[in-house]
């Protein structure tokens, strides 16, 4: 049997794992999905605050769902992750690397050796007659990047990379005629959104916005007195649309579509920045990802208002199904699944 690989997504409130077969190949399998949900104390986003219990959780997550190997890579892009464009001369990797401390200190909130580095080159250029390359630098905050890293080798996982969920994502959902063109990959959590915009597959700009689908709820909760339970069951029933709700549920539907609003005004005025920053950059096409997006009504809001068109991709259309898969973990995680199996993606597994 081939090597496989997992793909590992701390979210809010649960780890996410799926392992893939010949994910470098044209056809990569995904054998098996599982995730399992921790307290919100331990794990809140995507950062691991309570080590020994993400440690139990982990080891429970391996027998529960029987993965075959231990070999994971990590997915980080939560609100502590920077994406910035940035040109620097071209060099090998290696030395860009080893430069960029001596680069980017101005553009980050922390101390440079607070944070992790890394570049991810786009295009090859010239800029006043000298070649550089153009590509996406990405900061992390060390420590909450090492305490997950820590407790995944705590629990016997050999971590093998880290990557970030947006380039993830990318990977999963583009690909083929669903990647031509300029497109909006737009991915909903509970606590952030993330905003990836790729040209021909390759992302180009990406920004982590302080919006999510928790963000209802918790308007709901605190403005209306309604307990977490409550809110999630109207959330999910009516999103924004009130169809067989009776009157009482007025003040909740107010709430709903304030709190909606604002995350819609948040990624609109995203896109805004990026093409008002580009001379002849455009969007065609949004694509919707997450949990936060299968809210009801949601495509349209967000059509009406950025007048780009709105769709969820087809999902993984280049991932085998192996029989092996759990289908209720895979129908009940199906919004988890394109980031961990784009975690995968592009490995030598």
């Amino acid at each position: 049997m081939a090597s496989t690989i997992v793909g590992l997504d701390f979210g809010r409130g649960v780890i996410r794992a799926a392992e893939v077969m010949g994910a470098g190949s044209a056809r990569p399998t995904l054998v098996r999905y599982h995730q399992i949900a921790v307290p919100s104390t331990a794990l809140d986003r995507g950062e691991v605050l309570e080590k020994e219990t993400i440690v139990a959780a982990l080891r429970q997550l391996w027998t529960q769902a029987g993965f075959k190997t231990r070999k994971v890579i990590v997915g980080v892009g939560n609100a502590r992750v920077l994406v910035r464009e940035l040109s620097v001369p071209r060099m090998p990797m290696n030395r860009i690397r080893e430069t960029l401390p001596f680069q980017v200190q101005d553009v980050l909130p922390v101390p440079v050796n607070e944070a992790l580095l890394d570049f991810y080159p786009v295009a090859e250029t010239e800029e006043d007659g000298n070649p550089v390359i153009q590509g996406l630098l990405v900061a992390a905050i060390k420590a909450g990047v090492l305490a997950t890293v820590e407790a995944v080798e705590a629990a016997k996982l050999e971590p093998v990379d880290v990557d970030l969920i947006p380039f993830a994502l990318s990977r999963a959902l583009l690909s083929g005629p669903t990647a031509r063109g300029s497109v909006a990959l737009v991915h909903i959590g509970a606590e952030t959104t993330i905003v990836t915009i790729a040209v021909d597959g390759v992302p180009r700009f990406v920004r982590i916005v302080q919006n999510g689908g928790d963000d209802i709820n918790r308007a709901l909760v605190s403005r209306l007195s309604m307990d977490e339970f409550q809110a999630e069951q109207i959330k999910r029933r009516f999103g924004l649309s009130t169809q067989g709700a009776g009157p009482e549920l007025r003040p909740a539907f107010e709430v709903i579509y304030e709190a909606t609003g604002d995350l819609v005004v948040a990624i609109r005025n995203t896109l805004s920045f990026y093409l008002s920053s580009r001379a002849g950059a455009t969007v065609e096409r949004i694509f919707l990802s997450g949990g936060g997006a299968e809210l009801n009504g949601f495509a349209t809001a967000l059509a009406d208002a950025t007048r780009i068109p709105v769709r969820a991709p087809s999902p993984l259309e280049q991932l085998a199904i192996a029989r092996t898969v759990d289908p209720d973990q895979f129908a009940s995680g199906s919004s988890g699944v394109p980031v961990t199996v784009g975690l995968t993606l592009g490995s030598k597994a």
